[in-house]
């Protein structure tokens, strides 16, 4: 199991590019519970909960857009780029 989702192909003065997704962020500004992202989504339970406790959880391309289209935000909204060395 990886913890952490790397993208080898981009680099910031040589330190390794991770993207943290913000999908728990989003959802609480909007007042969104699991529950009703599980079910606008039409994503498990398991899937939700885990991309809310690992912001680093690696999601399919799918995914991110079921989840977009349920927050009403473009899908780029729902991740950031961080450093490796960034401690959250």
């Amino acid at each position: 199991m990886r913890s952490f989702c790397y993208n080898p192909a981009s680099k910031q003065m040589g330190a390794t590019v991770k993207l943290r997704l913000r999908v728990k962020e989003i959802a609480e500004q909007k007042g969104m519970s699991m529950g009703k992202l599980e079910r606008l989504a039409d994503l498990s339970h398991p899937t939700i909960r885990d991309i809310f406790r690992n912001p680093y959880k690696e999601v399919t391309t799918t995914t991110l857009v079921k989840i977009a289209t349920a927050l009403s935000v473009a899908v780029s909204d729902l991740y950031e780029e961080v450093s490796d060395n960034r401690i959250d």
